[in-house]
């Protein structure tokens, strides 16, 4: 199928979910009028919108990512379980109609590149780097050594888009904004940002951790 630049395309707004290219996201699909949805987008190209519903607002976030179902599976009762996973990002233009389901006019969304090759290499480098440290770090702290897969995405705005997928606390609290950046090095930097703030703050709790298991162990003198 040939992707036009502006579409009209089935929306599922979902309570503080924010989907990323190349990320799979499982759904349980049970409400009437998005088994309708679910139905339309089946009979079609197998896509429909992922947008972000902040419960406090009550407003449906402007950009979102189109999902394609990989997976679906209908039960008895008409309710399906379904394994999507994120393709293009867009930007709603329009809401064409709210029921049976909403439908927007949407615009696919591309990343822009404004730093040199090497730069961005170099940016992803420390990014990468940052990543390790908070992963390696995390771990200390939890007593679990943990680290990071081993088909983790080298090239920069994939891995921009995964460490937004898949990194919990303070990045977790941007994915909607880290979404909705359209320049490549912008949303590594920031991210950068955020993983050096964790990364400092996680060495002062192992400093902590370790003080204290010191002193526990009787280790220093009184």
């Amino acid at each position: 199928m040939t992707d036009l630049a502006v579409r009209e395309l089935p929306l599922f707004p979902l309570p503080d979910v924010v989907l990323f290219p190349q990320e799979v996201l499982p759904l349980h699909i049970f409400e009437p009028r998005y088994r309708m949805m679910l139905r339309t987008a089946m009979s079609e190209d197998r896509r429909f919108g992922v947008v972000r519903w902040d419960p406090q607002s009550k407003k449906m976030a402007e950009v979102g990512c189109c999902a394609e179902i990989l997976h679906c599976q209908v039960q008895d009762d008409d309710r399906s379980n379904i394994v999507t996973m994120g393709q293009q990002r867009f930007r709603v233009l329009d809401i064409v109609r709210d029921t049976p389901f909403r439908v927007g006019m949407v615009s696919w969304i591309e990343d822009t590149v404004s730093e040199s090759h090497e730069e961005l290499e170099t940016l992803t480098s420390d990014v990468t780097r940052a990543l390790r440290d908070v992963v390696d770090l995390t771990g200390k702290l939890i007593g679990k050594p943990s680290s990071l897969p081993a088909d983790l995405p080298d090239l920069p705005r994939e891995l921009s888009f995964w460490i937004g997928a898949h990194l919990g606390g303070p990045v977790a609290d941007h994915q909607q904004a880290l979404l909705e950046i359209t320049d490549t090095g912008e949303r590594l930097r920031q991210e950068f940002e955020l993983l050096d703030q964790t990364r400092r703050q996680l060495a002062a709790r192992t400093v902590l951790k370790d003080t204290f298991s010191s002193l526990g162990d009787g280790s220093s003198e009184t």
